[in-house]
């Protein structure tokens, strides 16, 4: 399978044909390759189709994500790419062990957009799960995010509150 074109197709029923897409990636480490070289495209709609495949893949066999935790980590990061890139990065992430060496560089990214009510409702609320599962390795940074949902929790949106309300009573 050319998981490139299979994304790009004309006829593109997007959870029939990423989850064909995704299975065949879970394979072998070389098709997952090939999905993960899709997802990082700067090409808009191929990186958008991608994302979906990746999560999907990532449920089925999370092991084979793991040597590309700092790829999800820049796309946190990155701007002008689809918010699905970002989206399926953080909710990858969210369920994901995370290298120590990534720790420092996702949790800015993380706070950072907690922060920015401009961001759709859902990064933000993975973005908060991720941030309360590195609470639990430096308890230091539950006082940052506690007073953030206190002082916030009230101007979101009801997702947004929900997830904050539960980490809130956890830390």
């Amino acid at each position: 399978m050319n998981i490139r074109n299979e994304l790009l197709a004309d006829v593109y029923q997007s959870k029939q044909k990423a989850t064909q897409v995704a299975m065949y990636a879970c394979t072998s480490e070389e098709a997952f390759r090939q999905l993960m070289h899709c997802f990082e495209s700067d090409e808009y709609r191929l990186a958008q189709r991608a994302a979906y495949a990746l999560s999907i893949a990532t449920e089925e066999r999370p092991e084979l994500i793991r040597p590309y935790i700092g790829v999800l980590v820049s796309q946190l990061k990155r701007t002008g790419i689809h918010d699905a890139v970002v989206r399926n990065s953080a909710r990858i992430l969210q369920e994901t062990e995370i290298p120590d060496e990534f720790h420092g560089e996702l949790m800015n990214a993380a706070f950072e957009i907690i922060a920015n009510r401009q961001i759709a409702i859902a990064i933000r609320t993975f973005c908060l799960t991720i941030l309360f599962n590195l609470s639990k390795i430096y308890p230091e940074i539950r006082k940052e995010l506690r007073v953030f949902l206190e002082e916030s929790v009230e101007y979101e949106q009801a997702a947004f509150q929900s997830r904050a309300r539960k980490i809130l009573k956890r830390i």
